[in-house]
This record gives structure tokens, C-alpha cells and sequence, in this order.
């Protein structure tokens, strides 16, 4: 069951500033940037994607059997109507504050649904496409109840660092990072309330 924070707002008045976003550099010429509470009116938005978006279940060969992937799933290609305004609010806003970094508009936004701390997703790298070979970015906006976003330098062997997030939180990660990088929503056993991210990125970018 969602729980909504008592700190968030309901004065849907846009997405803070960025230039209030705290970098974290990583080795190897990655970034990341933090905003908690990036989005007012969070607990709001992710009730209405919460009924709006038609979330899809979807299976894939691991290994020797075909399994179900732990989290529900929707894609918005470049072109396609974002399910709400807000969105293409938040879209806008890293367009233009990214803009002279990332050199292109992030094109497309997939979300996922975590519905419990059953739901996951592995260690991994958008490497599909122009990330397994160039810098690039992927800014993620959690709503929802807050879950542990963890990074760790590819293959692991260094430290891991753990962000707690959701209502409205954004990370971008930028520079090197898709490829130098990997990063996990891991299970839960704890209780926790459902939690979507909507991952922004490039052309070409997966």
C-alpha cells in the first residue's frame, strides 16, 4: 500500500531549479547528480500514472528458462505524447539545464512499477545502443515509496553507494557512467509500498 510523505507539496508549481542538484563525482569519468524532492506534487503524479499508464508484464530468457521480469513496464519512444503534463515539464527542464553537457534533448522516458519489495532490477548498464561506447546521461525521477537505488564500478570490487529514492526524487547519471558503472534496484524484505521511476534518455540510448 503507497504511503505519501507528509513533506510533500501539493502546489504543482513545476520542478525546482536544478542548478540546486548536488554532484557526486565518480572514478573513471563518471558523475551523478542528486535532487530530492525535485518534483512537487509527487504522491499526486504517481497516483495518476499509477491508473494512466497500461503498465505490461513482461518475460525474458535468463539463461536456460524464460522468466518474468520482477516490475511492470511501459515505453514512451521519441514522439510519443508522455502519459502526463508533468512530465513533459520535467523533460523540458533537463533539456534545457543539460543542454550544453549532454549536447542533444532526451528523447525518450521508460517506467517501471516496483509494487512491492519483491520487484527489482539487476546490477547493469544502459549499454544498449551509444552508451556502450560514448558519454552519455540518464536522468530517473522516482515517486512512490522510496527504495535503494545502488551503484558500484562495473564488476564490482569497490565501494557501492547506496541513494534512498522516491516523491520526487531525481538522479542523473552522466559521464561515463553507463559504461564504467553499474547500478541495481534490489529486493526488499522489508514492507514497502509500490515506487515508479521514469528513466529519461538520449536517442539511441536503452
Amino acid at each position: 500500500m503507497f504511503q505519501g510523505s507528509l513533506l510533500d507539496c501539493t502546489d504543482e508549481s513545476g520542478p525546482r531549479p536544478l542548478a540546486s542538484a548536488r554532484r557526486t563525482r565518480l572514478a573513471h569519468g563518471a558523475w551523478v547528480d542528486v535532487l530530492p524532492g525535485w518534483i512537487p506534487g509527487a504522491d499526486a503524479l504517481f497516483e495518476r500514472l499509477l491508473t494512466s499508464v497500461p503498465w505490461r508484464a513482461e518475460r525474458r530468457r535468463m539463461y536456460e528458462r524464460v522468466v518474468d521480469v520482477p516490475r511492470l513496464l511501459a515505453f514512451y519512444d521519441e514522439g510519443v505524447p508522455l502519459p502526463d503534463p508533468v512530465l513533459d515539464e520535467a523533460k523540458a527542464a533537463l533539456d534545457d539545464h543539460y543542454a550544453d553537457e549532454l549536447g542533444e534533448p532526451f528523447r525518450t522516458a521508460g517506467l517501471c512499477l516496483y509494487r512491492d519489495g519483491r520487484d527489482s532490477v539487476a546490477w547493469h548498464g544502459d549499454t544498449i545502443g551509444r552508451g556502450s561506447t560514448h558519454d552519455t546521461m540518464v536522468a530517473i525521477l522516482s515517486v512512490g515509496t522510496p527504495r535503494s537505488l545502488l551503484l558500484r564500478p562495473r564488476g564490482g570490487g569497490g565501494q557501492t553507494i547506496r541513494h534512498e529514492l522516491g516523491h520526487g526524487d531525481l538522479i542523473v547519471m552522466g559521464g561515463s557512467c553507463q559504461r564504467t558503472w553499474e547500478h541495481a534496484i534490489p529486493k526488499s524484505a522489508r514492507v514497502t509500498g509500490p515506487r515508479i521511476s521514469i528513466q529519461f534518455r538520449p536517442r539511441g540510448v536503452r
